[in-house]
């Protein structure tokens, strides 16, 4: 395996500096697998144009790629993945458009076709921020660096991000303590740390104060709940450093799922920072709703035909030729069912399908993730961010609501499940689309454990969702069709 920290000092305002950090774990099977003469492996460009007062129109010249975070608003279109757009052909590029409205924080975005994640040059992180009006936005993508400075006595925002893919990590800093302050665009109670877990998929942003001994101070990210404890480390340097940094590096947590659990138990939604929130008008409270659904979603590693896939309620996930989308838009028969696949989990043996479980525009679900495996899962969804309620050990039942965070639960986009435990996360689905819920652990997701969620409505109005695109690509069943 391989870890990387990379960062520049982005924007100053006031007394509060901003600096990111991406920190890596990448898997040697998957970077093995992909193929080093890559086609795809292209510079990124990215253009930001500015738009009107609902948000920024990003543009960006690259492969097929997924925005990680992105809720693409009415928009599915954009995804960027193999269910609702065609691979990008070699030495050709496509043009993703999409607004950021209501959008601050961290995110990140990768190649989402086979394991083309695994190359670190094709992954990276980028920041929405809100710098003086609705409609200045920005957005970067840093270069490498190990070493980051910063002035005696001032405070610095770091933003971190686990673009691994399949790795827990835990980031601290020697000798300073950590105020977090966002998690994947949710503004948190600004509570104090020592040092965060972060897993697959996952993103936070955390101030630090250099109030020690001016020297330099190891930064340290190192991998969780593996045998062997890899670590990566950097450099925090005051800019009247008197010293190198020394001594033992800062010790990881004592404690492993234990500890983990409880620790995020602790993240709580800020109810009075001025930001966007996923309903800005605050029309509801999401914990005062009765949701009119629950899915639980149970992941499981089988033998499929002698061969080892990962499934979720006992369906093994295989794409179509045919984007799912381009299948829905045209009404394209044979590609994909609305029952493929239960929103409960059954007994009996696993099999392959395309899995896509339909839910109405606006309708409001509660969704379990059940993970009865001894390994961490990550759970990511497009489209939408979910307010994480519940976290617990053993098989959920209904008697578990009684645990649930209704009052501040942080939304977010990547929720974790520990070892043979559960997660629930509430979501509000007023975003129509083809929307993927995937493992964050790619291997996991190459090989099935990932569905669609079809969120729909028989009106077609552009208040709901966007038309296709002008330049979207056709394939599969679908080429030589006409949007």
């Amino acid at each position: 395996m391989a870890t990387g920290f990379s960062g520049i000092l982005a924007d100053s305002m006031g007394k509060v500096l901003f600096l990111s950090l991406l920190c890596g774990v990448l898997a040697v099977f998957g970077v093995s697998m992909v193929n080093a003469d890559d086609p795809y492996r292209n510079v990124m460009r990215v253009y930001v144009v500015p738009s009107d007062s609902k948000g920024l129109i990003l543009e960006t010249w690259k492969k097929e790629n997924c925005w990680n975070g992105i809720k693409q608003r009415k928009n599915s279109w954009q995804d960027g993945v193999l269910g609702t757009n065609c691979p990008i052909p070699p030495n050709s590029n496509y043009t993703y458009k999409f607004q950021t409205k209501d959008q601050i924080g961290t995110f990140t975005y990768f190649p989402s076709t086979l394991l083309h994640r695994a190359l670190e040059d094709i992954t990276g992180i980028f920041r929405l921020r809100k710098i003086s009006s609705p409609s200045r936005w920005s957005a970067h993508k840093w270069p490498d660096s190990s070493t980051f400075s910063g002035d005696q006595g001032k405070t610095y925002m770091f933003r971190i991000s686990n673009v691994g893919l399949s790795t827990s990590l835990n980031f601290r800093i020697q000798g300073h303590t950590m105020k977090l302050v966002e998690v994947e665009g949710s503004h948190t109670v600004q509570n104090i740390y020592d040092s965060l877990d972060v897993h697959v998929g996952q993103s936070a942003a955390v101030l630090v104060t250099l109030n020690q001994p001016p020297k330099d101070y190891y930064i340290v990210a190192s991998t969780r709940f593996t045998k062997q404890v890899l670590t990566a480390t950097a450099v925090l340097r005051y800019t009247n450093s008197k010293a190198p940094a020394s001594g033992p590096l800062p010790a990881p947590p004592t404690g492993q799922f234990h500890w983990s659990m409880r620790h995020v138990r602790t993240y709580r939604w800020n109810l009075t920072a001025s930001a966007a929130r996923p309903n800005p008008q605050g029309s509801f409270h999401y914990g005062k709703i009765i949701p009119k659904k629950t899915i639980v979603l149970a992941n499981s590693a089988p033998l499929i035909n002698g061969k080892k896939r990962y499934a979720v309620n006992r369906v093994s996930y295989v794409n179509p030729d045919t984007p799912l989308k381009l299948a829905d838009y045209f009404n394209i028969p044979g590609v994909f069912s609305v029952d493929s696949i239960q929103s409960l989990p059954s007994g009996g043996p696993a099999y392959v399908a395309t899995s896509v479980i339909p839910a109405s525009l606006h309708d409001f679900v509660e969704v379990v993730f059940q993970n009865n495996e001894y390994a961490m899962q990550s759970w990511h969804l497009d489209g939408y961010d979910f307010w994480v309620v519940g976290y617990g050990n053993g098989q959920w039942t209904p008697a578990k609501r009684r645990s649930y965070n209704l009052v501040d639960a942080i939304t977010r986009h990547t929720a974790q499940v520990y070892p043979n435990s559960w997660t629930a996360i509430l979501i509000s689905l007023d975003n129509q689309g083809m929307w993927n819920m995937r493992s964050a652990l790619w291997e996991r997701q190459y090989l099935g454990q990932q569905l669609y969620l079809r969120v729909w409505t028989p009106v077609h109005s552009l208040a709901n969702e966007y038309d296709i695109p002008s330049n979207a690509l056709l394939c599969g069943k679908a080429a030589g069709q006409h949007p």
